[in-house]
């Protein structure tokens, strides 16, 4: 996600449970309290008692850790904290660009200019914002394989257009205010805007699908300009509409538009942030911040109390448009008129225009915040959304680990402040002769099972919690008054508020280790109007000012924490979790903030990006920081995984304004340099974000999204202040700038030891 999503509202104001809520009962309990200790250093964190594999909080069930932690098997050395517009590796690595944004996946359409006098739509080019991203091998029968093949499939997101400036010659028309920066959303300013334009940006969203040149040794040469399994996925793509068949009338109910009258299809995805592979061979994309593209005109018709309600909850414009003075949200994007027939940008206004649903596009914000399904196998496959998943802002799809003959899990966040994490579980039990199975398997896996949302409780274990109008919670909200299955799976967030899940800080991307199975989540940062001393809990137990006073307070720096299944069982309705690490400046206090007790090579703020090496184990971290930017851009860091219930139970005495008060939570064992390790750190304005590997795990290809977010746009035309130009004439480690100089471009680098061996050891 990008660093905009921090200035976005909070949506949920339901009065489910924070963390301080449930601790303050487990404090009343004494023998609870008989196990907490305080005002000692972490360094004697695996001298405290750790809780045992049953999740059980009697002192007399715990243990002390009994076996030293992993030995490292990190090989690199760390590199240093860096505020250059490069990329910058260990000795003995090297990058290239393999894509970046704006260029053309097929030869019928011209290079990229970088000066904005593209005149075709770029639905053959490469998106912007560039994100999540999966590999597929493809073998001789055209399916998705497992095993490293000669041909191979590249699919990336792409996230927002907050910086739509650079793809204009002249900037954006109707957007172009004094001194604005690119990481605001809102750039438009109230006026119409250029159809082009407009078609511009909406076609930078989505997904790019690219074949590869693999190397003969099997490694990536480059991509296939015109590679016959190239394709885009944009906003505007037509897509299945799928959900559980006893309730998928009700849902094609709630997608009625002017586009499909019968809601049995929709167009497109959007803001694509986190991504996940599925057993069969397919991609999951995630639809992250939808929600801030749609507007109402002044004087609109507003749709009915229902579906305002459920807009309010999802930050979707419930209230018409005041007129043209001030920042406005959105990109303006219904304001070209349409061509005859067409309601390519009619669908952006979600007004009651018409006298139904399918009379115009009140509808439309249910159309997007899913999981959905594309078959990078073959390009004439039609995308689906995976309704039973539920709607919300998508982080993350990865699932549990593969045991034939039982269910499969996929694990999910929703980024933003407050909200839940959650779980599919498939009806179908697995049977690996589905692999490769494309877009049928998908439909048997996805279409029926079971959603849930996290409730994570004082004594270190948690529940999940059934999101079905069967559960008394949901039935009798009267928040939001649920008639069928269909509306809670349109409408999650209120079925999770309505059961009492547990509101977490911006859960960001998740992994699963595939050693053990637990699953890993980002929880990126928070800001002191959440966060503050007497409000934290023990979830997210730090309450702090930034130490250089540079970069706010709160809890600016983030953590992940993460979690084990009871049984390891991908159907458990119950866990036990823990903090795997806080970020943190090194030269932060040890006993409150730095509780990690990280250095100068291993320092780090805002975990967002999480991913799981199947070759090596590593567990990869990436950061889209603005709490540590004064000290070095973004990062990537390298990390050995414990396991869950390796550390002790801590308290943290928080200070903050003067005002202190002490926290306890459950912290994993110590890392430390030889386990924790920064690998990489990007050009300026940057998130490093997105990743994946070559299967014999000698190629690792990581994302560079917007260089430059702070780039500001000075009065209209193309008269910029860049924050950075990376990569036209910046610096890809020591090798020549890639592309026309000049503006910043996101791009997927392909990373490589110069000695052929394997990344990361």
């Amino acid at each position: 996600m990008s660093h905009s999503d921090n200035s976005l509202p909070v949506e949920n104001t339901s009065n489910n449970e924070h963390f301080q809520d449930v601790l303050a009962r487990g404090l009343a309990n004494p023998s609870r309290r008989a196990i907490l200790r305080g005002g000692v250093g972490l360094s004697a964190a695996t001298m405290l008692p750790v809780m045992s594999a049953c999740g059980s909080t009697d002192a007399t069930q715990m243990k002390t850790l009994a076996e030293p932690i992993a030995a490292a098997q990190i090989k690199f050395n760390a590199v240093a904290k860096s505020i250059a517009d490069s990329v910058v590796l260990p000795a003995g690595y090297t990058a290239k660009v393999l894509h970046a944004t704006g260029d053309p996946i097929d030869a019928s359409i011209g290079a990229y200019s970088n000066v904005g006098t593209e005149a075709d739509d770029w639905s053959k080019r490469i998106g912007d914002h560039h994100d999540g991203m999966e590999l597929f091998y493809i073998d001789g029968t055209g399916k998705v394989s497992s095993m490293a093949q000669t041909r191979a499939v590249l699919a990336v997101n792409h996230e927002s257009s907050a910086d739509a400036h650079f793809f204009h010659a002249n900037g954006q028309t109707s957007g172009a205010k004094t001194g604005l920066k690119f990481s605001q959303f809102g750039a438009w300013d109230g006026g119409a805007r250029p159809a082009l334009e407009v078609l511009k940006e909406i076609n930078h969203h989505g997904v790019s699908l690219v074949e590869l040149d693999m190397a003969a040794g099997g490694g990536i040469n480059g991509y296939k300009l015109n590679g016959a399994l190239n394709r885009r996925v944009t906003p505007n793509t037509e897509v299945a509409v799928t959900g559980p068949a006893a309730h998928l009338a009700g849902i094609k109910t709630l997608f009625r538009t002017k586009f499909s009258t019968d809601g049995s299809k929709a167009r497109g995805t959007l803001n694509n942030c986190g991504s996940g592979p599925t057993p069969w061979g397919t991609f999951l994309t995630c639809e992250e911040n939808w929600a801030v593209y749609f507007n109402m005109p002044a004087n609109a018709t507003l749709p009915d109390a229902k579906t305002l309600a459920g807009r309010t909850r999802y930050g979707v414009a419930s209230t018409a448009l005041a007129g043209g003075a001030g920042k406005l949200l959105g990109q303006g994007w219904h304001t070209p008129v349409d061509a005859a027939g067409e309601t390519t940008f009619a669908r952006w206004n979600v007004a009651a225009s018409g006298a139904t649903a399918a009379d115009d596009f009140r509808n439309e914000p249910h159309t997007f915040g899913y999981n959905l399904e594309i078959d990078p196998a073959n390009p004439n496959s039609v995308p689906a959304k995976r309704v039973s998943m539920g709607r919300f802002a998508h982080e993350a799809a990865v699932y549990s680990k593969l045991v034939a003959g039982q269910p499969i899990a996929f694990y999910m966040g929703c980024d933003s402040r407050n909200e839940y994490i959650y779980k599919f579980v498939s009806k179908e039990n697995w049977n690996p002769a589905d692999a490769g199975g494309g877009m049928a398997a998908g439909d048997r896996y996805l279409n029926e099972g079971k959603l849930y949302a996290a409730k994570f409780n004082d004594d270190g274990t948690g529940q999940w919690l059934e999101l079905d109008i069967s559960v008394a919670a949901i039935k009798n909200y009267t928040t939001f008054a649920f008639t069928n299955q269909a509306e809670v799976l349109v409408f999650t967030r209120h079925a999770a508020d309505a059961v009492g899940a547990t509101k977490m800080d911006r859960p960001e991307w998740g992994s699963v280790n595939p050693a053990n199975g637990e699953v890993y989540f980002c929880l990126t940062n928070n800001n002191s109007s959440n966060r503050k001393p007497g409000t934290t809990n023990a979830a997210n137990p730090r309450a702090y000012e930034d130490p250089d006073g540079n970069k706010g307070s709160g809890n600016p720096n983030g953590h992940i924490i993460r979690f084990r299944e009871s049984n390891n069982a991908s159907t458990a309705t119950s866990f036990q979790w823990d903090i795997f690490v806080f970020g943190s400046e090194e030269d932060a206090n040890k006993d409150s903030v730095n509780l990690s007790k990280l250095t100068a090579n291993n320092s780090f703020s805002s975990p967002d990006g999480l991913w799981f090496s199947p070759v090596t184990g590593i567990l990869w971290i990436q950061t889209d920081d603005g709490a540590f930017t004064d000290e070095t851009n973004c990062m990537l860091l390298a990390s050995v995984p414990g396991a869950v219930g390796d550390g002790g139970i801590w308290a943290v005495p928080n200070s903050m304004a003067g005002t202190t008060a002490n926290q306890t939570t459950f912290v994993g064992g110590l890392l430390g340099e030889s386990r924790l390790r920064r690998f990489l750190v990007g050009p300026k304005g940057a998130e490093v974000t997105g990743i994946t590997e070559t299967a014999d795990g000698k190629t690792l290809l990581v994302n560079i999204q917007h260089p430059g977010e702070d780039t500001a746009a000075i009065g209209a035309g193309a008269n910029f202040t860049f924050q950075s130009q990376w990569p036209g004439n910046g610096v890809v480690t020591g090798v020549a700038g890639y592309g026309p100089a000049g503006r910043p471009r996101s791009a997927t680098i392909v990373i490589t030891r110069t000695d052929g061996g394997v990344i990361g050891r």
